[in-house]
Formats: structure tokens, C-alpha cells, sequence
């Protein structure tokens, strides 16, 4: 009876070890399960705020290159102004003044990372950053060339807020001549 009671106990204790071993199974497999869907959720997370990060990122720069888009007429005028000014007042404190104003709007500009695109007398167009309102139809030559800046173009971090505003013309290509 002795020998029943403890194969009974065995038996018990098999069934117990069986039913324990099954059960922490099955909770290691939820724990793993756990962990994957907290993984993906931490994954998900942070690929949300890296989102929304640039999207405020985005929308800092849509509402910085607004302000510049009103802001470019004025230094548009103020460069005008200061190309016509006779040479005699240069020594003037009014122009010096209308001077430095200009200098700290260029500043101002480099500080937002705003560059003004090339367009020189001479430099070759290009459509991607000029854009041509006049041409000249009688000049000849293989090159398209700027002969008038006529409204400066400007970038920010190399995207495009307004291109520069030239007269076109045609010169020979340097190794032609």
C-alpha cells in the first residue's frame, strides 16, 4: 500500500510537474509575445515622433519661407535704391545709413541660411535657377549667357524660394572663338 501511495504520489507529482511545466509554457510564451508587441509599440512610437518632428520642422520652414517671400520685394526696392544712388552722395550719412541697413539684411539672410543664387552679366543661364523674362533675339552664339539681372533669386537650405529674374542673351562658346 505503501508502494501505490507513492507511485500515486509520483504520479501526482508528474502530472503536477507536467501541468506547471505546460503553464509556465504558456506564460513564457505570452511574455514573449509581450515583448514583441511592447517592442513594435516603442518601434511605432518613436516612429511618430519622428514624424511629427519634421513635420513641424516642415511647417517652420513653409511659414519662415512665407515671411521671406513678403520680406524679398523690400530688399528688392532697397537694392534698387542704393544702385541708383549718385556717386557724390556715397560719402553721405543718409546712404551710408540705407548702406549698413542693407548690409544686416544680408546678414539677416546668411543667419536664415537665405543665398542669393549667381546671376551675373556673363554667367550661363540655367532654368532651374533663372528665369528668363527677356531674350535677346539678335545676339548669336552657342551659349545662352545672363546679360541682366533684372530681380535676384534666392535659396534656403538649397530649395528654391524665387529664382532670379534675367535677361537672356547668346555669346560664343570661349573654345570656339
Amino acid at each position: 500500500m505503501v508502494k501505490n501511495h507513492e507511485d500515486g504520489k509520483e504520479k501526482l507529482a508528474k502530472k503536477s510537474s507536467k501541468k506547471n511545466q505546460d503553464k509556465a509554457n504558456d506564460l513564457e510564451q505570452k511574455n514573449g509575445e509581450l515583448i514583441l508587441d511592447l517592442q513594435r509599440i516603442r518601434a511605432d512610437f518613436e516612429n511618430y515622433r519622428k514624424r511629427t518632428e519634421a513635420d513641424v520642422q516642415a511647417a517652420r520652414q513653409s511659414g519662415g519661407n512665407v515671411m521671406i517671400v513678403k520680406l524679398l520685394p523690400i530688399i528688392d526696392t532697397l537694392d534698387r535704391a542704393i544702385s541708383q544712388a549718385p556717386d557724390e552722395l556715397v560719402d553721405n550719412a543718409w546712404v551710408k545709413g540705407v548702406l549698413g541697413t542693407a548690409k544686416k539684411l544680408e546678414k539677416l539672410l546668411l543667419d536664415l541660411q537665405i543665398e542669393r543664387i549667381p546671376a551675373k552679366i556673363g554667367d550661363e543661364f540655367n532654368p532651374e535657377l533663372h528665369y528668363a523674362v527677356q531674350y535677346d533675339e539678335e545676339s548669336k552664339g552657342d551659349r545662352e549667357t545672363i546679360t541682366e539681372e533684372l530681380q535676384a533669386g534666392y535659396t534656403r537650405d538649397g530649395e528654391m524660394i524665387r529664382q532670379a529674374m534675367v535677361r537672356v542673351g547668346r555669346t560664343k562658346d570661349k573654345q570656339t572663338q
